[in-house]
């Protein structure tokens, strides 16, 4: 079984900045690659970013410049600094690992508000 953590979310006011992490325990085979996804109220669940095991990185347009995705291979690990938050970056974030199956984590709420 493939345990996903997530951890770092909150509120904070618009221009501020938050790191999430993501961690990933258990039967995990392989991990090749990790990424953040998130969903705000009403809306689908949409890609922010994502990391291969080499390193190779992809933002979804909305938070390029702004988001910076990065692993810690060894302990399973990904993060995601989030600088210049803006309102509508609020959402549950979540967490997912693949190593030729998916497994998620159960997301974190970042609030971007004054």
């Amino acid at each position: 079984q493939v345990r996903v953590v997530e951890s770092g979310g909150g509120l904070v006011q618009p221009g501020g900045s938050l790191r999430l992490s993501c961690a990933a325990s258990g039967s995990i085979f392989s991990i090749i690659a990790m990424a953040w996804y998130r969903q705000a109220p009403g809306k689908q669940r949409e890609l922010v970013a994502s990391i291969t095991r080499r390193g190779s990185t992809n933002y979804a347009d909305s938070v390029k410049g702004r988001f910076t995705i990065s692993r810690d291979n060894a302990k399973d690990t990904v993060y995601l600094q989030m600088n210049s938050l803006k309102p509508e970056d609020t959402a549950v974030y979540y967490c997912n690992v693949n190593d030729g199956m998916d497994h998620w984590g159960k997301g974190t709420l970042v609030t971007v508000s004054s």
